[in-house]
């Protein structure tokens, strides 16, 4: 049988790693417990609650008040922490249990991937993930986008390996419907916009034209989206009506071509949320390697596809035994592209039809992207050492460690950047909840004003908006419940406006903030 130079042919055709890959190995387990230790390293210690934290924990407190729920909300993240929240209100106690349930997650889902791509490549693709600070910062978070990338890392290493052809396809594909269903029940239009490619697969590609792979993309998607739909139809007026209601709240989703692009590379190392996104962008050095990331996306495809065009060209792999032949050979290109596509999928909302930007929102689209990067570097290494045997290999090696170094120190200097950040935004509302606690202002009670929620939820009261995306009570609302309960209206100093109902309350400053607090 004639032999194929596997090592030129790209990353979405070589062979799984073999070099000291014993039974047991440990990489990408270890890779699972540096992520937890990193978390709670910077992330857990002294971090309360932030905004949208207090909004999807309050749906199942069972010691507060639910918060206004708004439209592009899914509930899969509550869902994930009500066991935790019905047991203790503790704050660190849930941290510490994301952490822990993140890594195992952050494990199972990479791990899928192994027979796809070698257990080496696999754990560097999961290294440079978690190298990043926003996937250290959101584990131990009650946010949906980790768990969201995670589940869409799963999904599509399921569907790979879900072909007609494949041994365990059956695993596969209730693995894949799994998948799509938490990623549902996360982010039920994103979950979408990851199921558009593996449908596009069911249709064109034959080894995945089967029945039972598009029952089981459809299958997960419905189950996941079923409450979804269902609280679309008893909140909302229905499903079409609750994404008008979502694109509204998002600020008029439409074609901003450019604007949520620029957002996104000024927001790449904070702020959390940046909206209207009017800061300066990165420097140089914190950007490079996003700047760099389509050039090597880009460079994986073009080899993949390199690779594809050869395989014809090979008689000898027609007459070998399909039972012979490696689990990535047999997959081909796909393993590169069809995460990209993915990826590019998932991030086309954010980068084409939004005009503002959160790092947390292309998660997803960096962990699938980090599954190519790794088959790249895989494959650089292996062409140096075929162009100048070991040592070239060690030089390619000890050249790529040196860059993912650098990466990886810029990336905690701007974990401990935004963790003080955020550790500073929310300790400012446990100080005001603390303070309005010592005014009088105790449960049951109204907090009104656009930093409400997440201090009504310390301070164990109803939060309320009578404008913006989140009304929840007219102003007839709030004045009769300001004549039964205690109630607050936050506002800044120096704000121009008081509503009328408010003119003749008394204005009390809140220590360690920069918020008065208006008392009836």
């Amino acid at each position: 049988m004639a032999t194929t130079d596997r090592r030129a042919a790209g990353p979405a055709s070589a062979t799984p790693d073999r070099d000291a890959t014993p039974h047991h190995d440990v990489r990408l387990a270890a890779v699972a417990v540096a992520f937890a230790v990193l978390q709670l390293c910077y992330s857990v210690a002294h971090m309360d609650l932030g905004w949208d934290e207090s909004v999807y924990l309050s749906q199942v407190d069972p010691r507060n008040p639910a918060a206004f729920f708004s439209a592009p909300r899914s509930r899969g993240i509550s869902f994930l922490v009500a066991p935790v929240v019905s047991l203790t209100p503790s704050v660190p106690v849930l941290r510490v249990a994301l952490v822990l349930l993140s890594s195992l997650a952050l494990f199972a889902a990479f791990r899928v991937w192994e027979p796809l791509l070698g257990k080496g490549r696999v754990a560097l693709a999961a290294l440079l993930f978690t190298g990043l600070w926003i996937t250290v910062l959101s584990g131990p978070e009650v946010m949906p986008n980790l768990w969201l990338a995670l589940s869409a890392v799963a999904a599509v290493g399921w569907f790979l390996r879900a072909r007609r052809d494949a041994p365990g396809r059956r695993r596969a594909r209730t693995g894949l419907a799994v998948a799509l269903a938490a990623a549902a029940l996360l982010r039920a239009p994103d979950a979408v916009w990851l199921a558009l490619p593996l449908l596009a697969a069911c249709a064109g590609v034959r080894a995945w034209r089967t029945r039972a792979t598009a029952v089981a993309v459809l299958g997960g998607l419905a189950a996941g989206g079923a409450q979804w739909a269902v609280e679309a139809y008893a909140r909302f007026g229905g499903i079409g009506r609750r994404l008008a209601l979502s694109s509204d709240t998002e600020g008029g989703m439409g074609a901003h071509l450019g604007a949520g692009l620029r957002a996104s590379y000024r927001a790449l190392n904070g702020p959390q949320l940046c909206r209207p996104c009017r800061i300066a962008g990165p420097s140089i050095t914190h950007s490079l390697w996003w700047l760099l990331l389509p050039v090597l996306i880009a460079t994986a495809c073009a080899l993949a596809l390199r690779a594809r065009r050869q395989e014809p060209q090979e008689p000898s792999k027609a007459r070998e035994p399909r039972e012979s032949r490696e689990p990535r050979e047999r997959e081909g290109a796909a393993v590169t592209l069809l995460p990209v596509a993915c990826a590019l999928a998932l991030a086309a909302p954010y980068l084409l039809l939004l005009d503002y930007a959160a790092p947390r929102f292309l998660l997803p689209v960096y962990a699938l992207l980090a599954l190519p990067v790794a088959g790249l570097a895989t494959h650089a290494v292996r062409a140096a050492g075929a162009a100048a045997g070991r040592r070239g290999r060690f030089a390619a090696v000890a050249l790529l460690g040196a860059v993912l170094t650098a990466h990886l120190a810029v990336q905690v200097e701007e974990l401990r950047f935004n963790t003080a950040d955020a550790r500073d935004t929310t300790v400012r509302y446990r100080r005001a909840a603390n303070e309005l606690g010592r005014l009088g202002v105790i449960a049951p009670c109204l907090v009104i004003g656009p930093r409400a929620q997440p201090i009504a939820y310390e301070a164990g009261c109803v939060s309320a908006q009578t404008a913006g995306n989140n009304r929840s009570h007219t102003t007839d609302d709030i004045v009769r419940a300001a004549a039964r309960i205690p109630t607050a209206l936050l506002y800044d100093p120096g704000h121009p406006y008081l509503p009328p109902y408010a003119r003749g309350w008394h204005s009390h400053p809140l220590p360690g903030t920069d918020w008065l607090a208006y008392l009836p």
